[in-house]
């Protein structure tokens, strides 16, 4: 079994209504692929993303697994968590990783402080 990571930036995302978002997200899983996005999604568009996956949830696509990490910021310094906010506050959310997968393929996604275990299913 070939298991494919498609790594999408930010960049690629960022310019496209959350409609559009959604759907270039749902159509690289649909293939069966494993979505590593550069970022987050804001938590509409995640609801949006999970209310849209339910209507299309089929005899051949079974829904998706969703697990989004990003860096912790209770050790920081204090300058260091200021800065963070005020580039959040200009540039969006783009820390951190957003891991998107068909169902038929992930089986659970575990996220620990040091690393991600993604189990996938025997095909």
């Amino acid at each position: 079994m070939n298991l494919t990571l498609q790594f999408v930036p930010y960049g690629e995302l960022n310019s496209l209504a959350p409609e559009k978002r959604i759907n270039r997200l749902l159509d690289i899983v649909k293939k069966d692929k494993i979505v590593l996005l550069q970022g987050r999604l804001k938590p509409s568009e995640e609801a949006w993303l999970i209310q849209k996956t339910m209507e299309l949830v089929s005899k051949d696509f079974k829904g998706i697994e969703l697990c989004t990490i990003y860096p912790e910021e209770a050790n920081q310094k204090i300058f260091s968590q200021f800065k963070g906010l005020l580039v959040k506050f200009l540039m969006g959310a783009r820390e951190g990783l957003t891991i998107i997968g068909p169902a038929t393929v992930i089986k659970e996604i575990k996220r620990n402080p040091d690393k991600i275990e993604l189990l996938t299913k025997a095909r």
